[in-house]
């Protein structure tokens, strides 16, 4: 009997979760979200379900920053996502990459594989494109006859060219019936055949609006139109089928206008440059024949003895000025000499460095000046602080504010114990000094 392998849990989870990422690689799903969940590492963790079954995920943060919709309970949403396990529990997830809101996410996948079948069945090659007409007299507009577009396309081609023709073939381009109408407009205007060109499109709007222009008939008759066609489908980020299957693609309606007309100053301007171009091709012609005829003469003349004693003149001439200018450059070369020693010798002279020894005393001299200045200025701030501080503390002072200072002979009186009767006193006010005998002596204890 053979012996049983036994596997470790780990085991069994780590081959199962190979199974499912070699098997089944990527996957898109569609789903309602539940048990929404944003971690503080900026992980989200959610399960999709319908109304049989659900599944649990997980988008890391990586992923979840580049996702334009912010997820919520109850929101239906299309993921595009690895299926996978979670080895520490051994539970069944999915790893998503992708999210969008589930309408929107539905058609941008519709479009994706619609863009695959038709490029695969060569509607896209560039081999079937046709070359628009340089010169280009009726345009024909496959549009609503009520939209902006039409009036942006009527309005360039007017300001740029009035000399062009504008023919409708009126369209409605939004909504269920806007496929057959654009199919129709088409085929209308290759049966009458008078256009040059056929611009098919719309102004702006979301891509539910625009997706008249990705029907697969639509793009099938722009495919087969004998007239060269310009797809101009709402705004430069806008992209249609219709724009990969036509002659032409144009950003704007407004673009695809100045492209089929050309300004009319433009063609003067072209006109002007090609007769300056045929003039130029004149004169270069006769240029052309002069030069020759000059080397003819000039061939002729150097088998002539008197072109070989000319150039031997020449030659000497050279030689005799090549001498003068090298006997110029000696005599000059020593008179520089001279130059160059005196200088030298101004260089080295002690009066250069007498002069600059002055100018060093000078600077000291202005700089003790300015020194003795502000210790001059910085003393008489303080004395005039000392005689503010005098002032405060000066008797003077008091008195002048009505007081008065009595003196006897052994000083100012502070006490009536310092005087006696009879006893001569000075009295110091304001404005002099009173003499005065003390009378009475009263003592306030």
């Amino acid at each position: 009997m053979a012996t049983k392998h036994i596997l470790q849990v780990s085991e069994l989870t780590k081959k199962v979760k190979f199974m499912l990422e070699s098997e089944l690689n990527t996957v898109w799903l569609c789903g309602e979200i539940s048990n929404f969940i944003a971690a503080s590492s900026g992980h989200w963790y959610l399960s999709l379900k319908d109304a049989k079954s659900q599944v649990k995920c997980a988008m890391f943060k990586g992923k979840n920053q580049r996702t334009r919709i912010t997820p919520k309970n109850g929101q239906q949403v299309l993921v595009r996502a690895k299926v996978s396990l979670y080895e520490p529990r051994g539970d069944f997830q999915i790893i998503i990459e992708l999210m969008e809101e589930a309408g929107e996410g539905l058609l941008k996948q519709q479009y994706e594989q619609l863009k695959q079948k038709l490029n695969a069945l060569g509607l896209f090659a560039q081999q079937f494109k046709q070359q628009i007409p340089k010169h280009i007299t009726r345009v024909g507009l496959v549009t609503s006859p009520t939209g902006a577009a039409v009036k942006d396309i009527i309005s360039v081609l007017k300001r740029r060219n009035s000399s062009i023709q504008i023919v409708i073939y009126p369209a409605v381009v939004q909504g269920e019936q806007a496929k057959f109408d654009i199919v129709r407009a088409i085929d209308q205007a290759n049966a009458r055949e008078e256009c040059d060109v056929l611009i098919v499109g719309r102004g702006g709007g979301s891509l539910e609006d625009l997706w008249p222009f990705n029907e697969e008939d639509v793009v099938e008759a722009i495919f087969h139109s004998k007239i060269p066609t310009i797809s101009a489908v709402g705004h430069e980020i806008d992209t249609t089928l219709s724009d990969y299957v036509a002659d032409l693609r144009a950003p704007t309606p407004s673009a695809a206008a100045e492209l089929v007309s050309q300004d009319l100053s433009e063609t003067l301007t072209q006109l002007t440059v090609l007769s300056q171009r045929v003039q130029q091709n004149i004169h270069q012609t006769l240029s052309n024949k002069q030069q020759v005829m000059q080397s003819l003469q000039h061939r002729l003349s150097q088998v002539h003895p008197e072109q070989k004693l000319q150039v031997y003149q020449q030659k000497a001439d050279e030689l005799a000025i090549r001498l003068e200018q090298a006997l110029k450059r000696e005599i000059q070369r020593f008179k520089v000499i001279p130059m160059h020693l005196t200088k030298r010798l101004t260089l080295l002279s002690p009066l250069q460095g007498i002069l600059h020894k002055h100018e060093i005393v000078q600077q000291q001299r202005q700089q003790l000046i300015h020194a003795m200045q502000q210790i001059l200025a910085r003393k008489s701030e303080n004395f005039v602080h000392l005689i503010e501080q005098l002032n405060i503390v000066s008797p003077l002072a008091t008195i002048a504010r009505g007081y008065s200072v009595s003196r006897s002979k052994s000083g100012i009186i502070r006490s009536v114990h310092q005087i006696e009767l009879d006893e001569k006193i000075n009295i110091q006010v304001k404005d002099g000094i009173i003499e005065a005998n003390v009378v009475s002596i009263n003592d306030q204890k």
